[in-house]
């Protein structure tokens, strides 16, 4: 463990463009500012990428591509291991890093470094298990032969929320597997992923094996790499809209895709379920990262015998939360990710609240600077209210009631998403129906944090296409090849 100041920390951080193992500005010298959400000043300037540069980047990636599909898996998962170790070694770095551009508080933060790493060494060991088979075919004329291969350069695309997590989720796969990578981090927290290039860098991997890019224009850098014959793979985490954009562009090269989209998930308490513990994970599932996540929990449908002391206890644990600037001693709850982001929450909560909702806890933007807003508890939320249709990313928690089983799978169904749902009943028989039942692509049984990397994360319907993490993970950037060999 390393203690740093959060200017120094800043300082360290490299400001620059990483294209084929060396830091670059960009082709225009021009620059984005980084800004603190909980203060709304700058906490960095650092090169913004013109498609020119995203280019260059994948011209990179594309000339290391087959001297790193040649490497010996060993290696490829000893530079894996080796970043691990030094991630692991300076997370109180990487911590700090991630809550000064996110706003997560400190200890969430230092929770997100331990998951993210985790990605690292998983692949790390994902990397010398990849394997095929042999076989005499049916009718005895041949040997059939299967092997996996890379699939080739890939763009790797992530969001804002998770900022180490999500690129260690994508690029430890890809890495693994054999693949080069064009990483472009979002705008609003780019610096955790230059801070992770650094790690990669001093763990020796190859120049132009990885590349990262940040730019202001997120469209037009990408637009020309998905474009260009040579790249092979696109990954995105991040709102459906902007995923079905991707697969179309996607589409026109047939590229292999990964899509990692929004979330709508419901939080379902029967009336056997074990109040106490259905209220932590609601705590978990719902404020854990501020709200900002697609894994949380969106619509919390509860039996119409325990709703009332279920909003009681979850409002009282609300109660307590503090608010505040991420790294300040017992925050629980930090800033949303900007102005823009606190609007939508509220415009959530009016809508709701004008139908006829009832407003048990919070509800307001509180007055201080930052981009904050008061943990929120509604109920008796009407049918056809924005809050139960769209993603809320943030921290609101909205209730409403059901009387059957039956009620409770439609109600949890009503969406085009399907990437996770959670399910609290002390009744095993009801629990494996509802593994059955619900559309979605992950489920936490009377447990609100499900996230592993040793498990495949993804969903159904348009939340999305692929797993990452998992045996899973690795096949996403691997191609299956046949090969017959005649008798």
């Amino acid at each position: 463990m390393t203690t740093i100041t959060e200017s120094a920390l800043l300082d360290a951080v490299p400001g620059l463009l990483f294209i084929g193992g060396e830091w670059v500005p960009s082709e225009t010298g021009r620059t984005l500012d980084v800004f603190d959400p909980a203060t709304g000043q700058v906490l960095k300037s650092i090169a913004d990428a013109t498609p020119a540069d995203g280019i260059r980047a994948l011209d990179a990636a594309a000339a290391a591509a087959d001297d790193w599909a040649a490497t010996a898996p060993r290696v490829r998962g000893e530079i894996l291991r080796g970043t691990f170790d030094l991630l692991t070694s300076r997370s109180d770095e990487a911590a700090l890093l991630m809550t000064l551009e996110m706003g997560k508080p400190l200890a969430e933060s230092a929770g997100e470094v331990v998951y993210g790493a985790e990605f690292l060494r998983w692949f790390s060991e994902e990397a010398v298990r990849i394997s095929g088979r042999f076989g005499q075919n049916p009718e005895g004329t041949g040997q059939i032969i299967v092997s996996q291969r890379p699939v080739g350069p890939a763009l790797l695309i992530t969001p804002w929320n998770f900022p180490l997590a999500m690129a260690t989720r994508k690029i430890a796969p890809a890495l693994a597997a054999g693949c080069t990578v064009v990483v472009k981090p979002a705008e609003l927290t780019p610096l955790t992923t230059l801070y992770l290039a650094t790690l990669f860098r001093e763990a020796g991997l190859p120049a132009g094996v990885l590349n990262v890019i940040t730019t202001s224009n997120s469209a037009a850098v990408s637009g020309p790499i998905i474009a260009d014959p040579r790249l092979r793979k696109l990954s995105f985490t991040g709102s459906t809209a902007v995923g079905r954009k991707l697969i179309a562009q996607a589409a026109e090269n047939v590229l292999r895709t990964s899509m990692e989209l929004g979330g709508n998930a419901p939080f379902i308490v029967f009336g056997d379920a074990d109040l106490d513990k259905a209220v932590q994970g609601a705590m978990a599932a719902k404020f854990r990262n501020i709200g900002q996540a697609c894994t949380a929990a969106n619509r919390f449908i509860v039996h119409r015998s325990i709703a009332a002391p279920f909003a009681e206890a979850v409002a009282e644990r609300v109660g307590t939360f503090t608010l505040g600037r991420g790294t300040e001693p017992g925050v629980n709850i930090g800033p949303l990710i900007n102005d823009s982001a606190v609007d939508k929450v509220d415009e959530l909560v009016r809508d709701a609240l004008g139908r006829g909702a009832r407003l048990v806890a919070g509800g307001h933007r509180p007055e201080r600077i930052g981009s904050f807003y008061e943990p929120t508890v509604i109920t008796n939320t009407p049918a056809g209210s924005d809050i139960l249709r769209e993603e809320i990313f943030g921290p609101v928690l909205s209730i409403v009631e059901f009387d059957t089983e039956e009620e409770a799978v439609a109600l949890a169904n009503d969406t085009q998403y399907g990437l996770v749902s959670y399910v609290f009943t002390e009744n095993l028989a009801r629990g494996h129906r509802m593994i059955e039942k619900l559309d979605t692509g992950m489920m936490g049984l009377n447990v609100g944090v499900l996230s592993n990397a040793a498990a495949p994360f993804g969903g159904v319907k348009q939340s999305g296409l692929g797993r990452e993490g998992g045996a899973e993970g690795i096949h996403e950037y691997l191609s299956t090849k046949y090969t017959l060999i005649p008798n």
